[in-house]
């Protein structure tokens, strides 16, 4: 038997001791292929884009969400390789935007796909970084459900935040350019779901008594 990085003793049934290395289910395997593919995807996808960019401020969240996004990858794919803790702690993603929102709906032309690449615009852009970050968020929560290598778990559960932080900095970016528009209820019914929720209760055991 082994040593894993959190002291515990490992043997496989089948074919006895395995190295922190090997240290790796089936499952988790092939969801770690997945989340690193994507991983290589998401930022070629950024790579492709940055020369389409036109607005500053979108090139500067891009190349700050960039270099990010390529560390966690590097820390990600260190830790799978060797079964043990990264060179390198996951970092926690700080976004530049406030958390303002513009609420209601404005009329505007409806969307359709492009018609060649030089439609390629900001507004397209952003919505790519969102759809990147969206998607790295649930592949990588799903993957951390089927993860037992401990700190493979570990550095997946704490990119997904991370995830959802640079997915809402994209989407107030997006906001208040009134790229992305965020419709309410009328205040009557927004109140009476609300309130349509109260606390629970019931004391341990209370079931049963």
């Amino acid at each position: 038997m082994t040593q894993n990085p959190q002291g515990q003793m490992h043997e496989n049934m089948h074919t006895g001791p395995v190295s922190a290395q090997m240290n790796h289910g089936g499952h988790e395997v092939l969801d770690l292929h997945e989340v690193l593919s994507a991983a290589i995807a998401g930022l070629d996808q950024f790579t492709l884009l940055r020369p389409h960019v036109q607005d500053q401020e979108l090139m500067t969240m891009m190349d700050r969400q960039f270099n990010f996004m390529q560390e966690e990858y590097n820390i990600t794919v260190d830790c799978f390789k060797t079964g043990q803790d990264p060179m390198k702690r996951t970092q926690e993603y700080m976004m530049k935007q406030d958390n303002d929102f513009v609420y209601g709906l404005k009329q505007s032309q409806p969307k359709k796909p492009m018609q060649s690449t030089s439609q390629i615009s900001d507004e397209i852009i952003s919505g790519f970084m969102a759809s990147v970050h969206k998607s790295a968020a649930s592949l990588k929560t799903m993957s951390a459900l089927e993860t037992t290598n401990p700190v493979v778990r570990r550095v997946l559960q704490d990119s997904v935040p991370n995830c959802i932080e640079m997915a809402y900095e994209v989407s107030i970016y997006q906001n208040k350019h009134h790229y992305y528009q965020v419709p309410q209820l009328a205040q009557q019914d927004m109140m009476a779901m609300v309130n349509s929720f109260a606390p629970s209760s019931i004391q341990p055991g209370g079931m049963n008594n």
